[in-house]
């Protein structure tokens, strides 16, 4: 047993190092937190090509890269119960006291919070993202999100639009729903010692190049903006498959020595790339919280964004400058930016996002939620699975066999492996 006070999490999603993005950095971070506050953290993912086994990384953080590959979007293939018995031995070898998954479209993260209910561990769900309630992706996601819901012990989204969104896709009970927004590490993301010179602007972009990241207003977008103001010019990192849109644009418009594709920038790199801008543009069409904002504001950048999602929430107002998602009011937004550069200090703003986003505040604020999650009581399985056909006609019928047949399977682990380390009820 680990010291009194003190958590063993086990985090699981499919999105993890060496990918890198906004789910994966704040795993990372939270996990590097919690281990530094004396919780031990293990983390559960697929295997990344010859990435597979038991990794250790930083503070000796524990990454089992467990041997599925992925099929879609870095996602595993949907088992149901293939991944019960890797899972179970993960919770019993690491002594884990609450589980907690990350992102909606994880399917990893879906099947491991189901079998720890299913043996009795508390569970905590941060959802990282916005969905639709209308086209029939997002129809299906919702309902596999209702599913894994409907007996969660408690739930992260990391603004308030998230929480209203999750909430209404999922019918979880808003007082179970916390809103804990992400970080950035001030440490890493730096000004230039030195300010730039304004006589050359520079606008960032640093995006998947994307629909979802709105890659196709940047191709609107950017030469109108370098048609209206002569001393602007563009960096665009990232890759995707609007990325020839892009490039047919630059090419189309003669702007190959105003825009500079980078194709995909290393997270390493981010800053080095980030500093020698002037305002960094987010063109997202829908957005939960946007890291790479922050990181930009840490730089000392002068954001311009679209207002979507949670991004109204992310800065005060003397940091970002917020646009409709069309490519006249983004381009009119981009020119108050440029009138606003002469007022922008970058160390100043720098400073500024040192207090107002740190990550071991996310992890004290993440540690309280563990704690309430850890005082709830574990209800019988009949009344779970009265839970469950709350879901739907058929769907509700469909998730009580679901969660009776991974219950008759891990009684058979039991009688098979020995029950002698699981949860008792």
């Amino acid at each position: 047993m680990g010291e009194p006070g003190k958590h063993r999490i086990l985090m699981v999603s499919d999105f993890f190092y060496p990918n890198f993005g906004g789910v994966e950095n704040h795993i990372y971070y939270l996990s590097q937190c919690l281990i530094k506050e004396g919780h031990k953290v293990v983390v559960m993912t697929h295997a990344y090509q010859n990435r597979s086994g038991v990794r250790y990384m930083t503070n000796g953080l524990k990454v089992y890269y467990v041997p599925w590959k992925p099929f879609l979007m870095q996602n595993t293939l949907p088992t149901f119960f293939g991944t019960l018995p890797i899972t179970r031995t993960i919770l019993i070898r690491e002594n884990i006291s609450l589980v907690h998954g990350h992102q909606a479209f994880s399917t990893l993260c879906h099947e491991a919070l189901m079998h720890a209910r299913t043996m009795g561990y508390k569970v905590v769900f941060t959802d990282h993202s916005l969905y639709g309630f209308a086209d029939v992706g997002s129809i299906h996601m919702n309902k596999v999100l209702q599913f894994t819901l409907a007996d969660v012990t408690q739930a992260i989204c990391v603004s308030h639009t998230s929480k209203e969104n999750t909430v209404l896709r999922s019918g979880l009970r808003p007082e179970k729903v916390y809103v804990i927004p992400n970080a950035v590490d001030t440490a890493m993301f730096k000004p230039a010692p030195e300010r730039l010179n304004r006589d050359e602007i520079v606008i960032v972009v640093l995006s998947r190049l994307v629909y979802r990241k709105g890659a196709d207003l940047l191709v609107e977008v950017i030469p109108e903006v370098c048609r209206l103001h002569p001393n602007v010019r563009f960096i665009v990192g990232g890759d995707g498959p609007k990325r020839v849109r892009l490039e047919e644009m630059r090419e189309k418009h003669s702007l190959q020595d105003r825009v500079d594709m980078l194709g995909a920038v290393p997270h390493a790199k981010v800053r080095s790339v980030l500093i020698t801008g002037h305002i960094f543009l987010n063109s997202s069409l829908t957005e939960a919280f946007c890291i790479a904002i922050l990181e930009a504001a840490s730089c000392g950048l002068l954001t311009v964004s679209t207002r979507v999602g949670g991004v109204p929430e992310v800065l005060p107002d003397d940091m970002v400058v917020l646009a409709a998602p069309d490519p006249t009011t983004m381009v009119h937004a981009i020119t108050r930016a440029i009138h606003m550069l002469p007022r922008i200090d970058p160390q100043d703003m720098h400073n500024r996002m040192k207090k107002l986003y740190s990550w071991p505040d996310v992890a004290r604020r993440t540690e309280i939620v563990y704690n309430r999650a850890l005082k709830c009581s574990n209800p019988p399985l009949l009344d779970r699975l009265s839970r469950y056909l709350t879901c739907g006609t058929w769907a509700g019928k469909i998730f009580c066999i679901v969660m009776i047949v991974d219950f008759l399977l891990w009684r058979l682990l039991q009688l098979w492996q020995g029950p002698s380390k699981d949860v008792k009820w």
